[in-house]
């Protein structure tokens, strides 16, 4: 019963109702790229952010990924055998810069940190549909490893989790950890978890829906303890 009460806490909240924004600027390809690319310079963004599509660069056998967060630095160590497809979009959205400024949003004390909404709606918007088709669970969802959150098969997008506890029992459900912290747990011990779970779920946390469409604003006039990645990067770009 806990953990299945654990696992519609992950499930990730995919914000459907904004997908309508996407290309809204009704002046085609060109128009678009021509307000991406001014965007773009206006809030630093990588431009590539906001093309999902582009970012498909298969990420080598072995990576790590440093983390530094207000908290502290933490290193993920990923194996793409555990979950190829899981491993390719997070390779490429460290690569990119996707998780520079991306709060820790929802933290559930001894069960797991949940991270991934862009502070850009824009880009957010972009990615809430660039769903990746599902990995067999082939590594299990013990404490540390890091996993993406979903909302039904083949759902899955930039959400990821990182778990305090050993939560095997999502490991039946589908949920397929791409690596583990192997640096730095006791940083991610610290994430500040005193809003709990959005609001969505019950709780005294976000609402994922305002996260979507306001971005990092949102979070930081309503919600001024969570914790956030100041930069997320490749350890070795090459791989090697």
């Amino acid at each position: 019963m806990q953990s299945t009460m654990r696992s519609a806490a992950i499930t990730a909240l995919l914000p459907l109702t904004l997908t309508a924004v996407t290309g809204c600027g009704g002046g085609g390809d060109n128009a678009d790229a021509e307000a991406t690319e001014e965007q773009s310079s206006d809030t630093g963004i990588n431009a590539i952010l906001y093309y999902p599509d582009r970012l498909v660069e298969t990420a080598p056998e072995n990576f790590q990924a440093r983390f530094e967060t207000t908290k502290g630095d933490f290193v993920v160590d990923v194996t793409r055998s555990w979950a190829p497809r899981g491993a390719d979009r997070f390779y490429n959205l460290v690569k990119n810069g996707y998780y520079d400024g991306v709060y820790f949003y929802r933290v559930m004390s001894g069960f797991m940190a949940q991270f991934g909404m862009h502070g850009e709606p824009q880009v957010q918007v972009r990615w809430s549909s660039a769903t990746i088709v599902d990995d067999s669970v082939v590594a299990s969802n013990s404490r540390g490893t890091v996993t993406y959150a979903k909302g039904g098969p083949d759902s899955r997008t930039t959400q990821l989790f990182i778990n305090f506890a050993d939560n095997t029992g999502l490991d039946a459900q589908g949920f397929a950890p791409i690596g583990r912290v192997s640096e730095g747990m006791d940083v991610v011990d610290q994430i500040h978890s005193g809003y709990g779970n959005i609001e969505e779920l019950g709780g005294t946390g976000p609402r994922a829906y305002n996260i979507t469409s306001q971005g990092n604003a949102y979070l930081e006039e309503n919600f001024p303890d969570l914790d956030h990645i100041i930069s997320a990067t490749l350890v070795d770009p090459a791989g090697g």
